[in-house]
């Protein structure tokens, strides 16, 4: 039995960032759909077409690893998506949608940019600069997205989702 080193504890966790890329890019039509803010919608497709780079990132840096691109299931943006949807089915056409759409999609950028930090981090100490480099430009979208997501928040959604109180 192969042992199981950094090198395919990598591997399996870019699958894991991989599937979760694809079902991110799913998901982002109909979050912008449940949006009454044009702003918010905005964002959401432009991070749409984001997400759509990243993933071929992704896939170029399957190449540079000498893999085949592919993903495996993975159970926490399932759960993310999930209670996202949730939300959106609980408070479409209320004041507070934005705020929870906001929210979600935060929870979604938290996981990614804490499996790019990862990645990142590995592809340094297993000697791939390259790699990371194409990681780290990833990491740094979504750095962007999250801080761009707390200025809507902090602009309109959250003070109108609280004046409806």
């Amino acid at each position: 039995m192969a042992e199981k080193t950094l090198d395919k504890l990598f591997y399996d966790t870019l699958k894991d960032i991989y599937y979760a890329e694809r079902k991110i890019l799913k998901s982002l039509p109909k979050m912008a759909r449940g949006t009454d803010s044009t702003e918010l919608r905005a964002a959401f497709e432009k991070h749409h077409q984001e997400t759509e780079g990243q993933i071929e990132r992704l896939q170029m840096v399957f190449e540079l690893f000498g893999k085949r691109a592919q993903g495996k299931t993975c159970d926490a943006i399932e759960g993310i998506l999930s209670e996202g949807e949730e939300i959106l089915d609980a408070f479409k056409g209320e004041p507070a949608v934005d705020a929870g759409l906001i929210a979600s999609a935060q929870a979604v950028e938290h996981y990614e940019i804490a499996r790019y930090g990862t990645l990142k981090r590995w592809a340094e100490v297993l000697g791939m600069p390259e790699i990371a480099k194409l990681l780290d430009q990833t990491l740094q979208e979504e750095i962007k997205t999250d801080a761009d997501l707390t200025k809507l928040a902090d602009k309109v959604a959250n003070q109108t989702a609280l004046k409806a109180a």
